[in-house]
């Protein structure tokens, strides 16, 4: 349900997968707390690209018959795995970029807001249609929304349940990029072997400055800035980016 796919740029593309629609199961969910576990430490990989299989979804969302299975326990049994799975992609300390393929829907856009960068093809939809259930986006979109779109957007996306064209999205900020139809993962890959490139302490970084920079303080904030560039200043990549800029050649990070 989840596959797994290297390339020599030190990209790893996780597919969600289990057609026709990648619908989120607690197997798969279970699957990706595990993967995202190995990753964080397997030096082998310096970005994540998260898609899914085929062409006709990211994500459809949950398997709503697991809900009803659950129901006086879905908290613990269903959201509660899901939080944690998210975490753990929103957490990991190397860049993660999803490609949207096809449509992404509830706990599937709440996939792709877990991560730091979302491309989607030109023609897909993406929305959090949980209302029409009588319920709200219960992994994480109540909190990770808000904070990519803005309030107003936000509340009005989960308020109707409206699911959104590729345009609307990109027009709004839920993402980054807008490509030729079908084309949201070759976008993907590009970007993602551009990043690898660059230093891993510094990525890692970056991430966890921005990240937690929203949850603190501006003073802080500033504290941990200093901190993290106490971090890069001492690392080799930061010795070999000053040598090369000196001997004016490209840098060669580890």
């Amino acid at each position: 349900m989840i596959r797994l796919e290297k390339t020599k740029d030190r990209v790893a593309v996780v597919y969600l997968d289990n057609p026709p629609l990648n619908i989120l199961t607690l197997e798969m969910t279970q699957c990706l707390i595990s993967l995202f576990s190995e990753m964080e430490t397997d030096d082998g990989i310096r970005v994540v690209i998260v898609t899914g299989a085929g062409e006709k979804a990211f994500c459809a969302g949950a398997d709503i018959k697991e809900f009803a299975a659950v129901r006086d326990r879905v908290t613990e049994k269903k959201l509660g795995k899901e939080n944690e799975a998210l975490l753990k992609i929103e957490k990991l300390t190397k860049p993660v970029i999803a490609a949207l393929n096809g449509i992404t829907l509830g706990g599937g856009c709440e996939i792709a807001l877990a991560c730091d960068i979302r491309i989607i093809g030109e023609n897909e939809k993406i929305g959090l249609p949980e209302i029409r259930l009588g319920v709200f986006p219960g992994s994480g979109g109540l909190y990770r929304l808000p904070r990519i779109v803005g309030l107003s957007n936000a509340l009005e996306m989960m308020y109707t349940g409206n699911i959104l064209t590729s345009l609307e999205a990109y027009r709004i900020g839920l993402v980054n990029h807008v490509t030729r139809p079908k084309e949201a993962l070759s976008f993907a890959m590009e970007l993602a072997s551009k990043i690898a490139k660059q230093p891993a302490e510094a990525l890692a970084c970056i991430k966890e400055g921005v990240r937690k920079s929203l949850e603190i303080s501006q003073e802080d904030a500033i504290r941990l800035n200093l901190e993290l560039s106490e971090r890069v200043f001492r690392s080799p990549d930061c010795e070999e980016g000053v040598r090369a800029f000196f001997e004016k050649r490209p840098p060669s990070f580890k």
